[in-house]
């Protein structure tokens, strides 16, 4: 049984790495016939639970191959939210094998799930103790995907009031996990240093996420990109954590000579003096910041680039640099540990200490531009690896 709570809360938004490895793992889930596949859900009033067939039609409409239906009554009466989630949570309803308010959980699994099943919940949401507790009561198995501590590491990268939230849930599943997935061996090791502290530490694995190379569109560019050539990308949504001012700091160092900086990701939180630097670039300036990009679109302008820049200061695994590779432009990162683990000698590392050393490599990548693009084989990190790992021991 696979956890749905985050793609439906997320209905009609650009898909963020974590959403893509929750819809990875329902195709994957999907793809075995011989095993029963159900998918879980938190609405608004209480719990769905789908069948295959439910999961497989939520997860066509999550990916545009087919629409959503029309909101339903109980989908209109919570406030705030938009029409499509309204028309998501409707349709949800409508796909539903059972659906229960939240006292009568534990009851509804019991009744339509398999002794001794799995449930994956891999988005970092639902993760209470009420489907915690209902899963043990209902004879299933809970193993949980920590994508990174990063809150527990940088609360002052947050968003206010999300990280006493967040360490509820690591703590959550230090206490009841039966089985926890880890994206890298670095994000384990910090983990696992807080759950250590807290007096559990759950059965673990290492399983590297999938990599799928992106599909450049260039039509889908807006008409002012790409910029001319040589130009350099960032990818990634602006948050502190991302470290947006470094490069802008590089840029101002670089002055009107500078090759152009596209900015790709929507804006995001604790950020305003970044907001205030980029509300205040006039059109010939050497950065652009692109909002709202689809992901061909960021595809195509990472593949024209002369190099793709990730001065991060935390990542848990880090698929956008990943990704970047995969297409064969080449990657400049800060030298954190786990983007040395996952990618190993297909990117280059510099430490954000050392801006100088950052422009010079930004100087010669766009003075030397690579002849041909070489797109990096990772043959460790497969979707099909990954599963084996997993499914293997849920």
């Amino acid at each position: 049984m696979l956890d749905l709570t985050r793609s439906l809360r997320r209905a009609g938004r650009v898909a963020t790495g974590v959403d893509r490895v929750e819809l990875a793992y329902g195709d994957a889930l999907l793809s075995d016939e011989s095993v029963p596949v159900f998918g879980l859900a938190r609405t608004a009033f209480g719990y769905v639970l789908l069948d295959a067939s439910g999961v497989r039609k939520f997860i066509e409409r999550l990916t545009g191959r087919e629409e959503w239906g029309a909101p339903d009554l109980l989908s209109r009466l919570p406030r705030g939210r938009s029409n499509l989630q309204r028309r998501a949570e409707a349709d949800l309803r409508r796909l539903a094998l059972a659906r229960a308010v939240p006292g009568r959980l534990a009851r509804m699994l019991s009744r339509n799930l398999p002794q001794d099943y799995a449930y994956l919940n891999v988005g970092h949401s639902n993760i209470t103790d009420r489907v915690f507790g209902a899963v043990h009561a209902s004879a299933g198995r809970i193993a949980v995907l920590v994508h990174d501590v990063i809150p527990l590491e940088h609360p002052d990268f947050q968003r206010p009031g999300t990280v006493s939230p967040f360490r509820d849930k690591v703590q959550r599943v230090a206490q009841d996990a039966d089985l926890v997935i880890y994206n890298s061996a670095d994000t384990r090791k910090r983990a696992e240093t807080f759950m250590r502290g807290w007096g559990r530490v759950p059965p673990a694995l290492v399983a590297y996420l999938g990599v799928v190379r992106p599909i450049p569109v260039p039509v889908d560019l807006p008409p002012h990109l790409p910029p001319e050539q040589p130009y350099f990308v960032t990818v990634g949504t602006i948050e502190p954590r991302k470290n947006h001012a470094f490069l802008l700091d590089l840029w101002e160092q670089m002055g009107p000579s500078a090759p152009r900086l596209v900015i790709c990701g929507n804006r995001g939180w604790n950020n305003a003096a970044v907001f205030a630097r980029l509300d205040a670039l006039r059109a010939d300036d050497r950065v652009i910041e692109a909002q709202g990009l689809s992901d061909g679109a960021v595809a195509a302008l990472v593949q024209g680039a002369a190099g793709t820049l990730f001065p991060s200061l935390s990542e848990g695994f880090g698929l956008p640099p990943v990704e970047s590779a995969a297409l064969g432009t080449r990657v400049l990162c800060n030298d954190l540990e786990v983007l040395k683990e996952v990618l190993g000698v297909k990117a280059h590392f510099l430490s954000v200490a050392e801006p100088r050393l950052w422009i010079n490599t930004i100087e010669n990548w766009a003075s030397n531009p690579p002849e041909t693009h070489q797109p990096a084989v990772y043959d460790d990190l497969k979707w099909d690896s990954h599963f084996k790992t997993v499914l293997r021991l849920t």
